[in-house]
């Protein structure tokens, strides 16, 4: 657990690669008074990423850029990082994996959420999954980020009923509201 350090917030990037929900959400969590975080850089391997326009809307500092070359794209990243001061990353719908020697740079300091009740259903297509094979259950999962692929250690989980009528559709809309709830109760959970 990282502790606070009087009442400075933690500066905190935001990964995304499309529209930033979870990313708004996150920049209205960072702005009430005991939020533990402030977000000073959004960034998406995206150029068309509907997220991108909470930058100008919350006058946050964004970066954008493939990830044709992940290397270069990555030592870029890092460099902008560490200008900017982050100490906290906040993958939020982020669509690339970033390699060990990035993550291990961030030791720690990289969460993710994620739409399933992990271990169960790493990777994509989370709500297909669990309708086709009739889970009663989904929901989503915040936690830390490693090398392997949704596999870091869980901070916090919300669980949601699938019901019969429920499409991937209707699914991805629950859980997306949890996902809301979840997130800022994972980063105070982290900070407290």
């Amino acid at each position: 657990m990282v502790k606070l350090t009087g009442l400075k917030k933690i500066k905190t990037a935001v990964f995304i690669s499309g529209t930033g929900s979870n990313l708004k959400n996150l920049i209205r969590f960072s702005k009430i008074k005991n939020s533990p975080i402030s977000i000073n850089l959004i960034f998406s391997n995206n150029f068309k990423a509907k997220g991108l326009k909470f930058s100008n809307q919350f006058n946050i500092k964004k970066k954008i850029s493939s990830f044709k070359d992940s290397k270069i794209a990555e030592k870029k990243i890092l460099n902008l990082l560490k200008k900017e001061n982050i100490k906290f990353i906040c993958l939020a719908g982020f669509m690339k994996i970033l390699s060990k020697s990035f993550i291990e740079k961030f030791n720690g300091k990289i969460v993710n959420i994620h739409p399933s009740l992990l271990p169960k259903y790493k990777g994509l297509d989370t709500h297909v999954k669990a309708i086709k094979n009739k889970d009663k259950i989904a929901g989503c999962t915040v936690h830390f980020v490693t090398a392997k692929l949704d596999s870091g250690k869980i901070i916090l989980q919300k669980e949601v009923k699938i019901s019969k009528k429920d499409t991937p559709a209707s699914l991805a809309k629950k859980i997306l509201r949890q996902e809301h709830k979840l997130y800022p109760a994972a980063i105070k959970k982290i900070f407290n």
